[in-house]
């Protein structure tokens, strides 16, 4: 069984920074790609960043040069730092890891809230 871990949500004033992580843990052997995706009241959910194993990475739009995304494989933790947040970013932030060989299969975290308050 796998568990990820959230942590890092919260409440900030608009301009602000946030930093969210995610732990992955349990019979994991591999993770292919790790991302954050959110979903805000009334919205489907949607992908706000994603990291490939080597390091690659793709970013919404609406987040590019605001939102990093990392990860630390050793570690099976994923990390998503936000700044210049804006009230727009309120949502319930999701972790999802996608796993290797030989389970390969989608895990979703139980979601952090952030609030961006104007």
């Amino acid at each position: 069984q796998v568990q990820l871990v959230e942590s890092g949500g919260g409440l900030v004033l608009a301009g602000g920074s946030l930093r969210l992580s995610c732990k992955a843990s349990g019979a994991i052997f591999s993770i292919n790609v790790m991302g954050w995706y959110r979903q805000a009241p009334g919205n489907q959910r949607e992908l706000v960043a994603t990291i490939t194993a080597t390091g690659n990475t793709n970013y919404a739009d609406s987040v590019k040069g605001r939102f990093t995304i990392s990860r630390d494989n050793a570690k099976n933790t994923v990390t998503l730092q936000m700044n210049s947040l804006k009230p727009e970013d309120t949502a319930v932030y999701y972790c999802k890891i996608s796993s290797g060989y030989p389970i390969f299969k989608d895990y979703w975290g139980q979601g952090t809230q952030v609030t961006v308050s104007s």
